[in-house]
């Protein structure tokens, strides 16, 4: 879209249509405009490959609705997380086709495009769906076809062997698990494929708000298990769609 915003205003500055000052200040926009609640990112696609995110908690419905219409003048893809059902009502009065996911909170807009490589997001419990849910919104919006595997956790492990096929098939895997978050060693041990751990919040005292789950993932002694920081399903569906996303190389 960057791209396109530019060949635009070049075309008009070449056409008169517009004054070289007036293209300067359509320049000073492009690649982050300061709208007073917020400094919007419009070349973070170009670095990153996905537009910037927006993290509602702790913003006013009208600071989301007005980084939301930042967004989408330059993007035809909007992902926002963290939020609820008024945040979504003044989202959808920005752009009538945004879409809430009420599970993990996310709002979207766009990424119809057709999706790429598989993402298996896995959970332990069902107490565990917001976290793995907003992982699976993420890598989904991003690109990535995604499948889901749930509840099954260590208490009754023989539910994840019947999921071993989809282990096998995906490219990278999201395993995410609270309490004493198992189930990422597990996973890690079962498959060849690269393991994003997310441990969750969900627990019992000595749980300590998902400390312990976070804890014992980083001492996985299966290879190839990576964390994220405690409830990053973002983080974590980010970074499953880089790594599927990845091309193939052709080894000489």
């Amino acid at each position: 879209m960057v791209e396109k915003s530019l060949q635009k205003l070049l075309n008009s500055l070449y056409q008169k249509k517009i004054t070289p000052q007036e293209a300067m200040e359509n320049l000073k926009t492009m690649a982050a405009e300061d709208i007073g609640v917020a400094s919007v990112d419009h070349h973070r696609h170009l670095r990153q490959g996905f537009p910037e995110v927006i993290y509602c908690a702790g913003k006013t419905e009208d600071e989301v609705a007005a980084i939301a219409r930042a967004i989408l003048k330059k993007s035809k893809t909007l992902l926002a997380t963290r939020a609820d059902k008024k945040i979504f009502t003044r989202i959808k009065r920005v752009n009538k086709s945004a879409i809430f996911h009420p599970r993990s909170g996310a709002i979207t807009v766009g990424g119809g495009k057709a999706k790429v490589g598989e993402v298996l997001v896995v959970s332990a419990g069902t107490s565990d769906l917001p976290v793995a849910e907003e992982a699976a919104v993420t890598a989904d919006i991003m690109g990535s076809r995604v499948e889901t595997v749930y509840d099954v956790g260590v208490a009754g492990i023989h539910r994840l062997f019947a999921h071993m096929e989809k282990l096998e098939s995906a490219r990278v895997i999201v395993v995410v698990a609270g309490m004493d978050g198992a189930l990422a060693s597990v996973v890690g041990g079962l498959t060849s494929r690269p393991v994003i751990a997310v441990p969750t919040s969900v627990g019992y005292g000595a749980a300590l708000g998902g400390l312990s789950a976070l804890l014992a993932m980083l001492n996985s002694c299966a290879a190839g298990v990576g964390v994220m920081n405690i409830d990053n399903g973002f983080g974590a569906g980010a970074l499953a769609h880089k790594i599927n996303t990845l091309p193939e190389k052709t080894h000489k």
